[in-house]
């Protein structure tokens, strides 16, 4: 376990690499003894510091909970992170690719609470009834820690979240079978990712039981009113300066975001 002293030192560094648009060392490499609690800790403080600053938390997502994505990040287990109001972006936004340090793209499902979820005990049931409706994003990711990355690394830097961008049409949970709910990432017109909300834990609101059950081991409650994005279904698309990434969701219909 890291000294406090340490995870504020982790947190300097990853607030310095955010306003830099520059990774910094993985963290697993400058403090090798560190412990998945001081990795939610030192996300926690980032969040902490930047409520501070005047953010605001909307919400938790969740990652690494399809097998793509735990493919594409050789890691084995779902993680999670804040979010926060500064991480909304329209749709069809143009936002400028120099926000970011290597931003990458995702098609996700977002849920949002009627009622509070408090794990532990949240199964998928709970979460169907827990929740108002269902609206397509896309979730846009940045590492502000370099590659090669451990777990350690990427819950440290909050799950890589770096923007939301809400779009098509919502849905209320029991209204349509969530498994079956596709998604298609194009970049520039071209496809790169294809799949399934059912890729999620096999349900997408699998997904935030899992979250539930995880925050509500430290004594956090999800929210109503909050977003609670579920993991992506594909794999992560990278985002060039200048592409435009659409992702369709058919009767749910469609997201869009440039970078400029």
């Amino acid at each position: 376990m890291l000294s406090d002293a340490d995870r504020n030192k982790a947190a300097d560094q990853l607030m310095q690499a955010e306003r830099d648009r520059k990774p910094a060392v993985q963290l697993s490499k400058t403090w090798p003894d560190i412990k998945i609690e001081d990795s939610y800790a030192i996300s926690s403080e980032v969040t902490r510091r930047k409520i501070a600053q005047g953010a605001k938390l909307i919400g938790h997502k969740v990652g690494l909970t399809s097998k793509a994505m735990q493919q594409s990040s050789q890691i084995d287990e779902p993680d999670y992170g804040h979010l926060l109001d500064s991480m909304l972006i329209a749709d069809g936004a143009k936002i400028p690719h120099e926000n970011y340090c290597v931003p990458r793209v995702e098609v996700e499902l977002v849920f949002v609470l009627a009622k509070p979820l408090k794990g532990p005990g949240i199964g998928l049931l709970d979460v169907l009834r827990a929740t108002e409706y269902v609206v397509p994003a896309i979730e846009i990711i940045d590492a502000r820690v370099q590659n090669p990355r451990k777990i350690f690394d990427t819950v440290a830097d909050n799950g890589a979240a770096a923007g939301i961008v809400i779009g098509g049409r919502p849905v209320g949970p029991m209204d349509i079978d969530l498994r079956w709910v596709g998604g298609i990432m194009y970049r520039n017109s071209e496809i790169e990712e294809t799949g399934l909300a059912a890729g999620v834990l096999g349900h997408p609101a699998l997904g935030i039981a899992w979250l539930a059950n995880k925050v509500g081991a430290f004594g956090t409650v999800l929210e109503p009113g909050h977003m609670m994005l579920s993991g992506s279904f594909t794999r992560p698309v990278w985002a060039n300066k200048g592409d435009t990434l659409h992702a369709d969701f058919g009767p749910l219909g469609s997201v869009a975001v440039q970078f400029v």
